[in-house]
């Protein structure tokens, strides 16, 4: 598989669409070889192809992009573009070149902290403005949510908290205001076609999440969906993690790729986990 988009994108063959790639692999055996149990080939080729069909941006993606970021969503054993939330195939527009970019959601992350067995209970929450909300930091922490039951207003925060099943939690809380200025500092996008527009509250919880992981224990695949959030890949190998990745930076206006890419090493995306906030 490492070679596969040499030996399927074939530029001096006749040119094929993306289910046909999808199905190639299917039949060959590379999307069966990168999934974990948790998902069969049949389910994970189906919603791949439900993906395609659905999407008229996404299937103008040049092949590798979009093969590199399906096999990542494999890799992981995490759904893509389903209701779940697990996990997105995202066309964006580089220099007039449609180009699939790999997205971890919530969920996700959330789906495979569950599965290293180490967490009791992990949560990225909403406060409302009508909420009854506190937090103390400090020696003893604490935090107090109590949703109201009507009416609860516009969001204000957003949490997540983890215990783990050796007793051991913790928390990480943003206000709107701050989250509003991390998407201006480093996702650069406000246009009505990104996700921090079309769905802010997920991506939301989704950054809050990536603060707690920080510091919070995980497996490789829990680092692996954390660096490759976001990103554009142009290779397929039998480990996602190798292959360098495209951050991209989106036109506040028009939601295409304005900047050209930075290669990223799997060890700097690793460095990245600890405390480089630049790849979130």
């Amino acid at each position: 598989m490492a070679k596969v988009t040499n030996t399927l994108v074939n530029k001096t063959a006749p040119e094929k669409t993306l289910q046909k790639y999808v199905n190639d692999m299917m039949k060959g055996g590379a999307i069966a070889k990168a999934l974990p149990k948790v998902i069969t080939p049949e389910r994970f080729t189906r919603m791949t192809l439900s993906a395609i069909s659905n999407n008229a941006d996404l299937q103008a993606c040049t092949p590798t992009s979009f093969l590199a970021a399906m096999m990542q969503a494999a890799q992981l054993g995490l759904e893509p573009n389903t209701p779940l939330g697990q996990a997105y195939l995202i066309p964006y527009n580089n220099h007039g070149r449609m180009e699939c970019q790999f997205q971890t959601g919530y969920q996700g992350l959330i789906d495979l902290c569950y599965r290293t067995k180490e967490y009791k209970r992990i949560t990225a929450e909403t406060v409302y403005e009508n909420d009854v909300f506190e937090y103390e930091l400090g020696l003893d922490p604490k935090l107090t949510h109590k949703p109201a039951m009507v009416n609860r207003g516009e969001p204000i925060a957003y949490y997540a908290t983890y215990t783990l099943v050796n007793g051991g939690q913790s928390f990480v809380v943003m206000s709107k205001d701050e989250m509003e200025s991390f998407r201006k500092q480093y996702v650069k996008a406000s246009s009505a076609r990104t996700p921090w527009n079309t769905a802010f509250d997920s991506m939301a919880k989704k950054t809050v999440l990536k603060q707690l992981l920080k510091y919070a224990p995980k497996t490789a695949d829990v680092a692996a969906a954390v660096s490759a959030d976001e990103t554009i890949k142009h290779e397929v190998a039998d480990d996602m993690t190798t292959v360098p990745a495209d951050v991209i930076e989106i036109d506040a206006d028009t939601g295409e790729v304005i900047q050209d890419a930075e290669t990223v090493t799997k060890q700097a995306a690793e460095e990245a986990i600890e405390g480089d906030d630049s790849l979130l």
